[in-house]
């Protein structure tokens, strides 16, 4: 059965649209009815907000882990991802995912089973119709900005997970905004040696060799396969706050 949110709303069956509210508001071709909708869009969006900041204020000390949403359950990465939520919780964080399937669904799940807090925060998509099963607290927004803002605002920390371009996004805006040090004392972690040496590699044979990054911004993530480490390295910078 064919079905979306549309932000917290499910719709299912002939009511699922094609489009979504970020290509919407992005999209700027069409009528010039825009000038009179933007406006009235600013409040749905400061609804996302304090439905966000609300629901996550209290939540404690929290961890991001990315990966991607096609990782099926008998891939090694998502027993990867599974052991992470259950240390992460052990550890006494809360977890934050997409709230999705695949290595999403893994970490929350980890988390869940081993009795720590797990959060979703979904987005609106033609696809990926609900959060997982795993999720305890979840939220699902209309626009990325907002639910981007989440994630950071309300972790110490990102885990990567092998993922694709999502991931690679959530990467990257993580790295930016530590370079630019919107962010402080913020760990990242890339977990899966195989899956990211290439990326590091050209990053440093290509940008770096050109001067369009400095060492600094390699050496603010840590690249391993040790779940361990990874865990260890939050915990030291949860410390350090």
């Amino acid at each position: 059965m064919r079905s979306k949110f549309k932000g917290p709303v499910l719709m299912r069956r002939g009511q699922v649209e094609t489009d979504t509210t970020d290509q919407r508001l992005l999209d700027s071709a069409g009528p010039t009815d825009w000038v009179h909708q933007d406006p009235w869009r600013v409040l749905r969006i400061q609804a996302e907000f304090v439905e966000g900041f609300g629901a996550l204020a209290e939540l404690g000390p929290a961890i991001a882990v990315f990966g991607s949403a096609r990782t099926p359950a008998d891939h090694p990465t998502y027993a990867v991802g599974e052991e992470i939520g259950r240390k992460l919780a052990a550890a006494d964080f809360a977890v934050i995912t997409g709230g999705g399937p695949g290595t999403m669904e893994a970490v929350n799940k980890g988390a869940s089973e081993a009795g720590g807090i797990s959060v979703g925060l979904g987005i609106e998509l033609p696809w990926e119709a609900d959060l997982n099963q795993w999720v305890d607290m979840g939220i699902n927004f209309r626009y990325f900005f907002a639910r981007k803002t989440m994630f950071v605002k309300y972790s110490q920390g990102f885990i990567v997970l092998p993922g694709g371009l999502g991931t690679l996004d959530e990467l990257f805006e993580a790295m930016t905004l530590v370079q630019t040090q919107k962010v402080t004392k913020f760990p990242i972690v890339l977990v899966g040696v195989a899956q990211w040496t290439g990326l590091l590699d050209w990053m440093r044979s290509t940008m770096l060799e050109d001067g369009r990054i400095q060492q600094s911004d390699l050496d603010m993530v840590t690249l391993t396969d040790d779940v361990d480490e990874a865990v260890r390295l939050m915990v030291e910078a949860r410390q350090q706050r």
